[in-house]
């Protein structure tokens, strides 16, 4: 039988953790040198610290800098708009309403570059997505199609589009800056088409039920009791899966990772739900109207990161990816499909990049023109983001919670950026802020691979 990639026999955690005053230091060294998961070998939580530390002393520092960049805008921003309250609850939620089509179209764009390829077409193809689906809820002349219908539709366009573009890209094997470039040029205009004009507008009736599902979407508002109820859900359901999941691998002979570890991942869940679900309940409407709830959007894109981290850690699809973008003629030798794999990574992107689309028009109040959004624009903040988050451009290495994390990132300079009023100079800071994180983003990828080749060579 073939062991799974992700899964080391227990034997040789065994080996690894042999030799009294040796063991933490040859587990360390295996970690930083190869790459690995820490809790794949550690069999308790301190060795499960140290082996953490031995990966960042390597450059391979997960989540940690985006996380600490996080912290460190909110803090600044805070601090340089007191009369706006940075970290107030009400600028909070929407600080995520509005990082929430960077979030999503940053996990389209990693599912790219985990190949080591670039779609530059997210943008434009999340509009077209976002139109379609509303062109299809309009009554009268319209479709009128119910609004599950119009989504999925609009998905399978999408899925389309991308699957056309990879297989330009993995079976004539044109480069996918070249393929993604023209897509870019050709659905900014197949978009105006589809408005039907340069200055045509297509709105949602909020009056019908049908239409006022996709706007409330963004806009809409779970109550803080039903809140709870959901936040207790996935608290359970992530708890069992991990409990399952580690009494099933222990069963099987594998290693596991740390019970500590388990629990405080768990507690972590909790913690962060429960914080986000107080900071939703307070009312961050008026006196004359209350708003409090959590926004549906944030379930909707944690279904979706949900999605894409079973899709890549716990598939052979996902897995292959993986295999691609870290050495594709290895992946060729042992048998990978590569341009199978290539296209549907493609579809998949496009179809995830039209779900953003969707949330964009739901963000703009349920309202679509040529002015909505810059599908450029769209396109270089996704791509920001994903790399920002902790996607190497190289290929090979990250994951969806990266795209949510830089997503977040970039909305929040966006919004900080308009608190502080700065008349012409917010635009180019918008900018300006952005591409300074993204080029430490990506210094920071480089350095990780030399300084991880370096240990390898060692």
């Amino acid at each position: 039988m073939t062991a799974d990639p992700g899964e080391t026999p227990a034997g040789t955690a065994g080996a690894v953790t042999a030799g009294a005053g040796t063991a933490d230091l040859t587990l360390d060294a295996k970690v930083a040198a190869a790459d690995i998961p820490p809790e794949l070998l550690a069999q308790s939580l301190g060795q499960y610290l140290r082996a953490w530390l031995a990966r960042i002393r390597t450059g391979n520092s997960g989540v940690l800098p985006v996380v600490l960049a996080i912290v460190i805008v909110a803090v600044v921003f805070e601090v340089i708009t007191p009369e706006h309250a940075f970290l107030r609850p009400s600028n909070l939620v929407y600080v995520f309403q509005e990082s929430t089509v960077f979030m999503v179209l940053a996990i389209a764009e990693t599912a790219v570059l985990l190949l080591a390829e670039v779609d530059l077409s997210t943008g434009a193809v999340a509009l077209i997505g976002g139109v379609i689906a509303f062109k299809l809820v309009q009554q009268g002349p319209g479709p009128n199609w119910p609004w599950w219908l119009a989504i999925l539709a609009a998905l399978a366009i999408c899925g389309g589009i991308g699957a056309l573009q990879g297989a330009l890209v993995a079976l004539l094997r044109i480069p996918s800056f070249v393929v993604t470039l023209a897509g870019f040029l050709l659905f900014s205009g197949i978009l105006i088409v589809i408005l039907g004009g340069a200055d045509s507008t297509v709105s949602l009736n909020t009056s019908v039920p049908n239409q006022n599902v996709i706007y409330e979407m963004v806009n809409g508002n779970i109550t803080p009791v039903v809140g709870w109820i959901i936040l207790a859900v996935v608290v359970v359901a992530v708890g069992s899966t991990m409990v399952l999941r580690t009494t099933a691998r222990r069963r099987q002979g594998l290693v596991v990772p740390p019970l500590g570890l388990t629990a405080i991942k768990i507690v972590l869940v909790a913690i962060v739900g429960a914080g986000v679900v107080i900071i939703c309940s307070v009312n961050r409407g008026s006196a004359l109207k209350s708003v409090t709830g959590v926004p549906w959007v944030i379930p909707i894109v944690l279904v979706l990161l949900g999605a894409w981290t079973l899709v890549l850690q716990r598939t052979r699809f996902g897995r292959y990816m993986y295999a691609i973008g870290g050495n594709p003629e290895a992946a060729r030798r042992a048998g990978v499909s590569l341009p199978a794999i290539r296209i549907g990574a493609y579809a998949a992107s496009s179809a995830t990049a039209a779900l953003g689309g969707i949330l964009l028009g739901s963000y703009f109040y349920g309202e679509y023109s040529t002015n909505t959004a810059d599908p450029g624009q769209l396109v270089l903040y996704s791509i920001a983001a994903a790399v920002i988050g902790g996607v190497s451009l190289f290929g090979g290495r990250g994951k969806a919670i990266h795209g949510i994390l830089g997503g977040l990132l970039i909305g929040g300079i966006a919004y900080g950026v308009s608190l502080l009023n700065l008349g012409s100079l917010s635009t180019p800071l918008e900018y300006i802020l952005p591409g300074g994180v993204l080029l430490a983003a990506v210094l920071i990828d480089v350095l990780s691979r030399r300084g991880a080749g370096s240990v390898t060579g060692v």
